[in-house]
């Protein structure tokens, strides 16, 4: 499916968007209503945000398909598209996305005809936030199936073990039993920790971090235990797993990457212009003097402390670069910092402070002051 052409996300699902769906269901079945579906589908859309346009479409499924839902599992099933050839493009099956809503409302009391409907459809799109009524419901059957398919062929059925049973899934629903206890998940990402497959690596790296946030000994544990065999894939899966961790300065974390605490580290910390309005950036400069014997690798950050309202603050980590330096050699940086207003920041005028990390460590303070 192409891209969603510069319209806003949801609009994707339109009346469009409700002639195909119509189109692909009635391939395989040949009592399909269209004209109906599609009436039901794109019943007053243009007030409805973007869940509650899928909901819809997957409701019209429901009325339109016949009341036996193991029947209309297996109908949606054969309609599928072809199989996404790689894991390049894998947005390309919004329009499967009603398909997977209908899976989660309607098929948990057909297990097995619904495992196989997800297993096809994530090989489309996605089946992550399908499955996870069955994480909830039956965790133990659920859990034993996923982990049975981590050696699936299809790198797509391969991600879907571990991002469906992601706690903290962005746009999903939190797996609250996951959360507390996520030790029924281990041996899933034990099984994908070698996966050749990017695509795959991402996802275990990303469920590892997801558990940090609340479990982050366990993490730390784990991916030592993995970095054991310090393969290239392994490294790159626990430094993207660890990043929670290293960005709140976790010595732990720092460490399992190659970054100890610094040792004789001089700086010069400036920030100019130090006023500036709303839209406008000011710069970061930085001059680092290892005076230690010895060469340091430093990991380089620094956080912002953002004026909120009614007085209270909120502090954001952002990353800057890494450094190795020989002994009393001295670097010079620079970062811009752009103080625009986005769709997931607010900004109020006041005097922001900037801290400089390395490895993990504040060494430096500033601050600049904003102005409408």
């Amino acid at each position: 499916m192409p891209q969603a052409d510069k319209k806003k996300f949801k609009d994707w699902f339109d009346q469009e968007a409700a002639q195909r769906l119509a189109l692909q269901i009635a391939s395989v079945y040949k009592g399909f209503n269209q004209i109906s579906f599609i009436k039901q589908a794109d019943h007053q859309l243009s007030s409805l945000e973007m869940n509650a346009r899928v909901h819809q479409f997957s409701q019209a499924l429901a009325d339109h398909l016949p009341a036996d839902k193991q029947q209309a599992l297996e109908i949606l099933t054969d309609s599928l598209p072809e199989i996404l050839p790689g894991t390049d493009q894998v947005t390309d099956g919004w329009l499967q996305w009603p398909v997977g809503k209908f899976i989660a409302d309607y098929g948990l009391p057909h297990f097995d005809t619904a495992m196989t409907a997800m297993v096809a459809l994530t090989q489309r799109f996605s089946s992550e936030f399908a499955v996870r009524p069955f994480v909830e419901t039956f965790p133990d059957e659920t859990i034993a199936q996923l982990s049975s398919l981590t050696s699936h062929p299809s790198p797509h059925v391969r991600r879907w073990c571990s991002e469906g049973t992601r706690p903290l899934l962005p746009w999903g629903k939190k797996l609250t039993a996951l959360v507390d206890d996520p030790s029924p998940v281990w041996p899933i990402l034990e099984a994908l920790k070698d996966d050749p497959e990017p695509y795959v690596q991402k996802s275990v790296a990303n469920h590892l971090n997801d558990i940090s946030k609340h479990h982050p000994n366990l993490v730390i544990d784990r991916c030592r235990q993995w970095l054991k065999q310090d393969t290239a894939n392994r490294k790159w899966i626990v430094r993207h797993a660890l990043r929670t961790l290293i960005k709140a300065g976790n010595p732990d974390a720092l460490a399992l990457i190659g970054y100890f605490p610094a040792k004789k580290i001089k700086v010069n910390f400036r920030v100019t212009p130090a006023k500036i309005r709303i839209g406008e950036h000011t710069f970061l400069k930085l001059e680092v003097h290892n005076q230690n014997p010895g060469r340091q690798k430093l990991l380089i950050d620094y956080a912002v402390t953002y004026v909120r309202q009614k007085g209270k603050t909120g502090r954001k980590v952002f990353k800057w670069t890494t450094l190795e330096l020989l002994p009393q050699e001295k670097r010079n940086l620079q970062k811009a910092h752009a103080m625009k207003v986005t769709s997931i920041r607010a900004l109020y005028p006041g005097v922001h402070q900037v801290d400089v990390l390395v490895n993990g460590a504040v060494i430096a303070q500033n601050a600049f002051t904003l102005s409408p």
